[in-house]
């Protein structure tokens, strides 16, 4: 059973480090049995050095793809990400730099292209948020900045990766709890995940005729870097509470939906969402 409760902690950096967090998140349960669903895949993980994006990664290596991961500038998470991807005996090339920069999300693309030789599964995860209590305080530049990073990316990643994705491929946004119960002090953040919804479901419309299937995974409170790097002590503390489960969850407990969404498995599913969310029940 995952944490009820978190020691009181915080972090400066955006989007925080995983190896600075007590207690450390589980990335994959002890138990996790890969059947290679996607053996000889290839995949691209923005923000995978760490959180649901290291256990997004790992769950991918255990099922037999290697993996691309891109992060802003986490060296030590995302070396152990690099350590454990090797260790289930897959390919793990790590592509440092910001996603809020097309100039970078094209190199991300090339570089993974040229390291494997093919892209099968672009995973869209890297993400910021940040807590402000009034919307009067909110600053031009952060929303800009949330947004490059949360939205614009999406559209640079896509678009590059669109020449090497064929049928069977997908493409799998990172969604939020908060796109569709909303949040009155993560108001940017909120609403950039809002826009990947929309940008989702049309995505899967314009790529159903290719073969390319387009889906999101919209977590609830899960234990990542982001939260101590998002909010203050007493909120960390509490976090995981407002959900019926009464506790966060764990990335090992998103990671399979990834999966699944990537795999032949979800053959007849595109434009959806898979809802982890400590069983909140929303309007979706």
């Amino acid at each position: 059973m995952a944490d009820r409760h978190f020691p009181p902690q915080h972090q400066a950096h955006q989007p925080g480090d995983e190896h600075r967090m007590a207690p450390q998140p589980e990335y994959i349960r002890e138990g996790y049995r890969g059947s290679e669903k996607l053996a000889g895949k290839v995949a691209l993980i923005t923000g995978g050095d760490s959180g649901i994006g290291r256990s997004v990664a790992l769950h991918f290596a255990r099922e037999g793809a290697d993996c691309a991961v891109a992060y802003l500038d986490e060296e030590t998470d995302a070396r152990e990400t690099q350590r454990l991807v090797e260790a289930e005996g897959r390919q793990c090339r790590l592509i440092k730099g910001d996603v809020a920069e097309a100039d970078f999300c094209r190199h991300a693309v090339r570089e993974t292209v040229a390291a494997f030789g093919a892209l099968n599964v672009l995973v869209l995860n890297a993400a910021e948020q940040h807590d402000w209590d009034d919307l009067s305080e909110l600053p031009d530049e952060q929303i800009e900045r949330t947004f490059k990073t949360n939205v614009f990316s999406h559209f640079y990643l896509a678009r590059a990766a669109l020449a090497h994705l064929g049928e069977g491929d997908s493409i799998i946004a990172t969604s939020s709890i908060n796109a569709f119960k909303g949040n009155p002090t993560l108001l940017d953040y909120t609403a950039t995940k809002g826009a990947v919804q929309a940008l989702m479901r049309s995505l899967a419309i314009s790529l159903m005729e290719r073969g390319i299937r387009v889906n999101a995974v919209a977590p609830g409170p899960i234990w990542t870097p982001l939260i101590p790097a998002s909010f203050d002590k007493d909120k960390v503390a509490r976090f995981g509470g407002q959900v019926p489960m009464d506790r966060a969850g764990q990335p090992s407990e998103v990671g399979p939906a990834y999966v699944y969404l990537a795999s032949a498995d979800a053959s007849y599913i595109s434009g959806q969402t898979i809802h982890p969310n400590g069983g909140m029940i929303l309007n979706t």
